[in-house]
């Protein structure tokens, strides 16, 4: 599965649309053309006739089949500084199972003529933005026009998915082993759940190695974990709310009742822009049929009355009603550091109003302090750093389509070049201008 255990992912859990693959309705039209230019010179018997050649002195330019030229091609990212590459044994897939041609309407199998070198999911490279100093992450040897087809889908799935992991690992880093719910499924098509929630999950497992830490994933759908076998999880919507006349604490007393304990109860407190009114109703409701359930016994009906969290969702146009307005839109509006810390301190002084015996008045302040405030709503590596210097007591960052983000320092588009080229049983150095064959320590056979 990655670099974590050593293992590749097949395509049987890819389920690749092999046949389309292999006729290149995924590929860039102009690797379509190339494939049947170099297939037909190859029938044709052509050799190279041309004059301006770059071999370098004493390489004779004469009979080399261009038809059926191999080649040295390496794929590498463009992100500058570190990206976390994912994506690699879905790239793998493509070539063991579309490389080849045909024959009229029969396919030739040819990817056990190539030679592979790639890591593994979830190894880290480094750039420092020069072309000429970049780290391969799969290269391959072989017929050109075997696997010509192949460059557009190859890099499509590691540019998205070392993206989403680098976005993902950068986030982590900021909330400084805080979990990261990943929240972006909303914001894209569905298809692409699995390859995202997987890229997730390959960043969390770099992060713990990396900084000795044991976060766990927590997605949102099932899709998102249907590579690597995770469960999506999530509690209250907004629209369930409404569906309770905009009664929160009654929706999540409905919630809590029907539901298995082994989802954790958080609440969603913005829906009336008075987080810390909701927060308390909500605490108020579920601790004292938590209570009753103990006195009567019953442990297993009092654990679905356990209040896990509050998440705190107001929107980025929204000024709480527990923030005093400064005048500053950054800091009056949405989730601010202010509301957090107002949500924390009404949460843990709750327990004060409540009349109850003196036996229950410990379990009543741990019950109300153990509450976890799980934010969401805009968040970014930046504006979690804020939150993370001003010791705002945030527990859990739920992040949505930032994790998606392609611009400036998050583009982890990746390239292929060709840089070799085999002429009279030797390989010679053939790369464009800008480029040169390189090494990654981190390359194995793959087959």
């Amino acid at each position: 599965m990655s670099l974590f255990d050593n293992k590749r992912l097949t395509n049987e859990t890819f389920k690749l649309d092999i046949e389309r693959m292999r006729r290149g309705w995924y590929s860039d039209k102009y690797f379509e053309n190339i494939n049947r230019m170099l297939t037909a010179l190859s029938g044709a018997g052509y050799s190279y006739a041309g004059t301006h050649h770059n071999l370098p002195a004493g390489i004779s330019p004469d009979q080399i089949a261009v038809g059926d030229i191999e080649v040295e091609m390496q794929w590498f990212t463009r992100h500058i500084g570190r990206a976390v590459v994912v994506g690699v044994d879905k790239a793998l897939a493509m070539l063991k199972h579309c490389t080849g041609y045909f024959e009229g309407d029969n396919f030739v199998d040819t990817a056990n003529r190539l030679e592979v070198h790639a890591v593994h999911d979830g190894t880290i490279v480094e750039s420092d933005g020069n072309p000429m100093n970049v780290l391969p992450v799969l290269k391959v040897r072989g017929r050109y026009r075997d696997f010509a087809l192949l460059e557009t889908p190859t890099l499509g799935i590691l540019t998205r998915s070392s993206r989403v992991a680098t976005n993902v690992y950068e986030t982590l880093m900021a909330a400084k082993g805080k979990p990261v719910l990943f929240f972006p499924a909303r914001f894209d098509l569905h298809e692409v759940q699995a390859a995202d929630g997987y890229a997730y999950n390959i960043a969390v497992q770099r992060f713990n190695m990396d900084f000795s830490h044991t976060v766990g994933p927590f997605i949102s759908t099932d899709a998102q974990g249907d590579w690597w076998g995770g469960a999506g999880g999530g509690t209250i919507a907004h629209a369930a709310i409404a569906s309770f006349l905009g009664d929160t604490a009654e929706a999540m007393m409905a919630f809590a009742r029907v539901l298995p304990a082994r989802i954790p109860r958080i609440a969603l407190v913005d829906f009336n822009n008075d987080s810390i009114r909701d927060s308390l109703l909500v605490l108020d409701a579920m601790f004292a049929k938590y209570r009753e359930c103990m006195d009567a016994g019953n442990e297993e009906e009092a654990a679905k009355y356990k209040l896990f969290g509050v998440r705190l969702d107001t929107s980025g146009s929204v000024r709480d009603v527990s923030v005093q307005p400064l005048g500053d839109p950054a800091l009056d509006l949405g989730v601010t550091p202010r509301l957090v810390f107002n949500v924390r301190q009404a949460l843990d002084s709750a327990s004060e109003r409540w009349s109850i015996p003196e036996a229950w008045k410990e379990a009543a302040r741990e019950f109300c302090r153990s509450v976890k405030i799980v934010v969401s709503g805009g968040f970014n590596p930046d504006k979690i750093r804020k939150f993370e210097k001003l010791g705002v007591p945030a527990d859990i960052y739920a992040v949505g389509s930032y994790l998606f983000n392609n611009n400036g320092a998050t583009v982890t588009d990746f390239t292929a070049d060709v840089v070799r080229v085999k002429v009279h049983g030797a390989w010679i150095d053939m790369p464009k201008v800008g480029r040169r064959p390189r090494d990654n320590e981190d390359l194995e056979r793959a087959w």
